[in-house]
């Protein structure tokens, strides 16, 4: 795979200061037998996310972060898609309101969603997650996400963040906010994405060996 060194190294920093995206990454990757640490340890910059697509975003996030750190990276973007308001909030998805908090960006997206019904609330999360093993990686492992689902009427549950409350998920007959942590990270986005990268670099270690 090409791009740089064949193997994953000991240590790979995550380009985000969430403790909780921190603890959910580190469970997802335990088997890979690396240290997962922070951007925050080192003090890492925020990334100025310019890109138009949540690919983008992250490279622009994996290359600051590694660019910061000197060790490869990890990073990832993702956000919800409503095509009916032509795939917002999308990239904007965490300042989707002018306060940019949880229950003003719901509050926001009710109101736009207003005067569809039926399969026009459809809507799906993705998630985009990539690797680069050092800032100038031209190669970098790519991994994405998407799960399916559709915008409520009201919001429902207590649990997860974001836009979990709005988001109903089919095949459990529930919103995402009512699913056990465990069964989320099953089921979402940054999982299927995050066991995909996984994936990804055992054949990395396996092809370097």
């Amino acid at each position: 795979m090409g791009g740089g060194d064949a193997t994953v190294t000991s240590e790979v920093v995550l380009a985000s200061g969430n403790s909780g995206k921190l603890v959910e990454m580190r469970e997802l990757l335990s088997p890979l037998g690396f240290t997962l640490r922070s951007q925050s340890e080192w003090d890492v910059p925020e990334a100025d996310e310019t890109g138009l697509s949540f690919l983008e975003n992250a490279l622009l996030k994996a290359r600051n972060a590694a660019r910061h750190t000197g060790l490869p990276a990890i990073a990832d973007d993702s956000g919800l898609v409503v095509p009916a308001l032509d795939g917002e909030p999308g990239i904007h998805s965490a300042r989707f309101s002018r306060e940019g908090t949880d229950s003003a960006n719901n509050a926001r997206l009710l109101q736009e969603m207003n005067a569809f019904s039926g399969d026009r609330r459809a809507a799906h999360f993705f998630c985009a997650m990539v690797y680069l093993r050092s800032p100038r990686d031209p190669a970098p492992l790519v991994a994405t996400g998407a799960w399916l689902g559709r915008i409520l009427m009201s919001p429902r549950g207590a649990n997860g963040f974001g836009y979990d409350p709005l988001f109903f998920v089919p095949s459990e007959g529930c919103a995402s906010a009512e699913l056990p942590p465990e069964t989320k990270n099953r089921l979402s986005h940054r999982g299927q994405a995050a066991a995909a990268l996984a994936e990804a670099l055992r054949h990395e270690e396996r092809d370097g060996a």
